[in-house]
């Protein structure tokens, strides 16, 4: 069970030594799972809990919104699914606003260690307070006066360079899964509640479970091969709809061999094949007629993968 707070004071009442992964955490990658398993692996050897200490928002989008990345790799849920996998003990989720990031590092640190706080992992390039004025060395330096052990962890490379969220992100932008796939540590997938929608869909033989996207990272607009909760097959097509003048950008799977309703549940979509970009046809019957075509070759590549 994970524990979740979302106040430093809460942190502190904690009546155990804690060992904690300091970071943002965007897309709990291969490098930010490296840190967090610092913290497991020291709470596992010394006795204790691990704690995950994040942000949300992305800090970035407060203090500097326009070099913020305009989509991420997860959202606040789907970054729990992971560090809960990881083994941590809880999840502290510091509100991040201008007015905790005016709080000078020290500070920040210093309220930190009101509990009984034995390790810090960071990243070792891992900027935090007003600022950006703490960083490793002063983490060291204070570390010795609050009786805490830093781990100051290295990048974690693939195919020669550091592994990153802005790699990563171009990974999935350019269709290239098996990469980011092997950086995240995990399948690329975007999960979703299914949502009611027009019910085009179902009036022209194709139902589809419809899924908001937010501003997650997603790859191109387009229709594309997909499997739903690792067992399921079908296609999807990804975007605004400009046939029947859709005003947001949606998700719309069509699962084959399936009969059901999926209102309200959760499923995990994963992009398997790109078989089209999208486009405006000039009826709903032409519409209609392609989305029949897209199915059979969806149908078919699922086939030559699945053949011996």
């Amino acid at each position: 069970m994970l524990i979740r707070i979302d106040r430093l004071e809460q942190l502190a009442a904690v009546d155990e030594p804690l060992h904690l992964a300091l970071g943002v955490f965007d897309g709990v990658h291969m490098g930010h799972q490296a840190v967090i398993k610092r913290a497991v692996d020291a709470a596992a050897g010394d006795g204790g809990k691990s704690f995950v200490i994040t942000f949300s928002p992305h800090p970035i989008r407060v203090i500097a919104p326009e070099k913020a990345p305009t989509a991420l790799l997860a959202t606040l849920d789907e970054k729990v699914v992971v560090i809960k996998e990881l083994g941590v003990d809880g999840l502290l989720v510091i509100h991040f606003d201008m007015v905790f990031a005016s709080i000078a590092a020290e500070e920040f640190v210093r309220k930190l260690c009101a509990g009984n706080v034995r390790t810090i992992a960071v990243g070792v390039d891992w900027r935090f307070g007003s600022n950006r004025s703490g960083d490793v060395p002063m983490l060291r330096a204070i570390g010795d006066e609050l009786g805490f052990h830093l781990e100051a962890v290295s990048p974690v490379m693939w195919d020669g360079e550091r592994i990153s969220s802005t790699r990563i992100r171009q990974a999935i932008r350019d269709g290239n899964f098996t990469a980011a796939g092997e950086m995240l540590g995990r399948p690329y997938e975007l999960r979703g509640i299914v949502i009611e929608g027009r019910k085009l869909g179902r009036e022209i033989g194709f139902p589809t479970a419809n899924l908001h996207v937010g501003e997650r990272q997603l790859p191109s607009d387009g229709v594309w091969a997909v499997t739903v909760d690792d067992t399921l097959k079908g296609v999807a097509n990804l975007g605004m709809r400009p046939t029947i003048n859709g005003s947001e950008r949606l998700l719309e799977v069509h699962l084959f061999n399936f009969s059901g309703d999926l209102y309200g549940k959760e499923l995990r979509v994963r992009f398997v094949k790109f078989l089209r970009a999208e486009k405006k046809f000039e009826s709903v019957e032409k519409l209609t007629e392609q989305i029949a075509e897209d199915a059979a070759q969806a149908r078919r590549w699922f086939a030559t993968i699945s053949s011996p």
